[in-house]
């Protein structure tokens, strides 16, 4: 079996001119990007891909732009203000057809420093909370480096990588990232409550972040046998599943099962999904695919958006031509 190293040496299979695939969301290899900025002066020209990432995202600062460059697949907040269209791009594309892109090599990727946790008894570690395109980033991936943290989830699904599949790995323990709870204001509850009034029990729910999704979360209470086939989920799924109101009873794909690409949400989630067999992580182009989708009777999603149009066209990324 593989043994760990340093952070060091684990940054140090990264070379000039890579194209490197960083884990995301709450999954983001903090203590691995942190020493790729150590690094930088040693490096040039590195494409770092990424969904949306947590911290401060430091090597897309002024001071690395001859060494990293950023190509984001989603757009965080920690980025949008330096999003420029040249060194701190955008990669417009169907979150469902990213894993065809690193798949087929039209988006390749030398490099997949991952976020993992650790080995059960067969020495299989877990993708953990975001499986989404970090499967198929693992799989394109020439090499692979890991940051196994003793807090990271086992999660059941497909996101499983045995650890004498990686090519370096470190070890850490520390909390991952969770967002701060925000407290509704009345017209968010006054907007949930008619939002949940359209939920018929035994629906299949898809469900963005933001207050008015958990605003819609919290007035379905008195729902029944609804179920989850949904990009990600947060708390206000995790206590419907608590109180029985989310059981995935009635769902055709996957029945008994939570099903998303990727989890954020505090301490008390990520410990509910550790090592739970009723929730599964799976690649977020099986996840996303219309098809898969639509085999589920009475599939709701419940999203926010910006604005909406007099036609009904809606629209929720872009404010004044920048990214949200």
């Amino acid at each position: 079996m593989l043994k760990s190293t340093s952070v060091k040496e684990a940054i140090s299979y990264i070379s000039s001119h890579n194209k490197v695939f960083v884990h995301g969301a709450a999954a983001t290899p903090s203590v691995l990007l942190e020493e790729l900025v150590h690094q930088a002066s040693c490096l040039k020209d590195v494409e770092l891909i990424h969904l949306h990432t947590e911290g401060k995202a430091v090597y897309a600062d002024p001071q690395y732009d001859s060494s990293f460059k950023v190509t984001n697949l989603f757009v965080g907040s920690n980025l949008r203000s330096r999003l420029d269209y040249n060194r701190i791009d955008y990669l417009p594309c169907f979150l469902s057809e990213i894993p065809t892109l690193f798949r087929t090599g039209k988006k390749k990727i030398d490099v997949a420093l991952l976020h993992l946790s650790p080995p059960n008894l067969q020495g299989y570690c877990s993708l953990g909370v975001s499986v989404d395109v970090a499967l198929a980033a693992f799989h394109a991936a020439e090499v692979v480096v890991a940051q196994i943290n003793h807090q990271m989830p086992r999660v059941h699904g497909d996101g499983f990588i045995h650890i004498d599949q990686l090519d370096a790995y470190i070890e850490v323990d520390e909390p991952l990232f969770s967002p701060s709870q925000k407290s509704l204001t009345e017209v968010e509850k006054s907007i949930g409550k008619n939002v949940a009034a359209l939920v018929e029990d035994g629906a299949c729910l898809q469900v963005g972040i933001g207050a008015v999704p958990d605003a819609v979360l919290a007035a379905l209470a008195q729902h029944k046998d609804l179920g989850v086939h949904s990009e990600m989920w947060s708390d206000g799924i995790l206590q419907l599943l608590k109180s029985g109101v989310v059981n995935n009873s009635r769902k055709k794909v996957h029945a008994g099962k939570t099903v998303s690409g990727f989890i954020v949400g505090s301490r008390e989630l990520y410990d509910f999904i550790h090592d739970n067999p009723s929730v599964i992580q799976l690649g977020i182009d099986y996840v996303n695919s219309p098809l898969v989708i639509s085999r589920n009777t009475k599939v709701t999603a419940i999203n926010s958006a910006i604005e909406i149009d007099l036609t009904g066209q809606v629209w929720f990324s872009t404010v004044d031509g920048g990214m949200q």
